[in-house]
């Protein structure tokens, strides 16, 4: 699937430079204060990236109705056997489609005519709060056993962490290749914990999301050539947060390893780590100064790193490296033994830890 999805990707990247320069699609905030990078540089990568997921995505929710079951019998017979449970899939697959159009349509009207944070935040609620009620994207689905309290507080939950995730992956979007890179590298871990945990139709999205970013970061590695915009980083964070919530961390009637242990279920809080980060401390930084958490600035981590001495490329490779470190350990964390997952959680807390007392250090000189 990754490679499906570079394949559509990659070719739309490039028709995209070529075609934005020519029509003058250009990033528009290139010599505002956060986004500082004087050069003319088409923002309509984005297009690339949804065109990766959603173009296979489509094609395959069609294919599973459209072709009838006695085909699928006689030369699938692997798919055959699931092919009912993939027809029941396809309205939670149709959700998340409809969902990453949505908010593809929004950063592509916010790219070109800047909207309101008010505008975007109220899209993005009410994406999260269809894809939660009407889809049933949601975490913690245990406490249902609660009660009705358990129900809402499972939607509350779900909806804030959607919500938070796409806007971390647009926040993260500040400086060439470090959105799409940071999300190749959380969809890849979460490809690996869900082929291992044998979770196929996750590993299929987060497929779909590694390849398309490849093929755009193919154009986005610094110095980029093309920038995803919006319509880009939206659909990252919507992705990889549906990912974060289809995932099943916990199940100990499953036979596959990663599934043994509750804690299992702290596993988003690793891989999604450094994308937190910076969405917290940036948002805490600007409420110190009075300022609106949604107004850009360059606060965020990167602009911190860069301020320390570092070079765009090498701030942005450091941040790809942190991303990595910190959720490798959450790949295995449902297997291991207690005391191997309190030094894991320890490790990436002491990154965090690290990566803070640096801030603050660079930020009192």
């Amino acid at each position: 699937m990754a490679a499906v999805s570079f394949v559509v990707s990659f070719p739309i990247a490039g028709l995209m430079l070529t075609a934005s320069r020519r029509l003058g699609l250009v990033d528009p905030s290139g010599f505002e204060s956060h986004k500082r990078h004087h050069r003319v540089v088409p923002n309509t990568g984005g297009v690339a990236i949804f065109a990766g997921v959603a173009v296979p995505m489509a094609v395959c929710l069609l294919v599973v109705w459209v072709v009838p079951a006695q085909w699928w019998s006689q030369h699938t017979p692997a798919v055959y056997e699931h092919l009912e449970g993939l027809r029941r899939a396809t309205s939670m697959g149709g959700g998340v489609l409809t969902a990453i159009c949505i908010l593809h349509v929004l950063g592509l009207v916010d790219d070109r005519r800047a909207l309101g944070p008010w505008i975007k935040m109220t899209v993005q609620l009410a994406v999260a709060v269809g894809l939660v009620v009407l889809c049933d994207v949601r975490a913690l689905q245990f406490l249902d056993g609660y009660g009705w309290w358990g129900s809402v507080a499972s939607v509350t939950v779900s909806v804030l962490w959607i919500t938070a995730i796409v806007n971390a992956m647009n926040f993260l979007d500040n400086m060439d290749g470090l959105s799409g890179g940071v999300g190749a590298i959380i969809a890849g871990l979460y490809l690996a914990a869900t082929l291992i945990g044998g979770q196929w139709f996750v590993a299929a999205l987060a497929a779909l999301l590694l390849g398309a970013l490849i093929g755009f970061l193919v154009f986005n590695f610094p110095p980029a050539r093309l920038f995803m915009g919006d319509a880009g980083s939206l659909v990252i964070g919507a992705v990889l947060a549906v990912i974060s919530v289809r995932t099943t961390y916990f199940d100990p009637q499953a036979s596959a390893p990663t599934l043994g242990h509750w804690y299992g279920v702290l596993m988003p809080l690793m891989v999604m780590a450094i994308p937190l980060y910076d969405l917290t401390s940036v948002t805490l930084i600007r409420l110190k100064r009075g300022q609106s958490p949604f107004k850009g600035d360059n606060n965020h981590f990167s602009h911190r790193l860069v301020r320390r001495g570092l070079s765009q490329r090498r701030a942005v490779l450091v941040v790809w490296a942190a991303a990595l470190a910190c959720g490798l350990g959450g790949v295995m964390l449902g297997s291991l033994e207690q005391w191997q997952a309190v030094l894991t959680a320890c490790q990436t807390a002491a990154i965090l830890v690290l990566l803070a007392a640096m801030d603050s250090r660079g930020r009192r000189r």
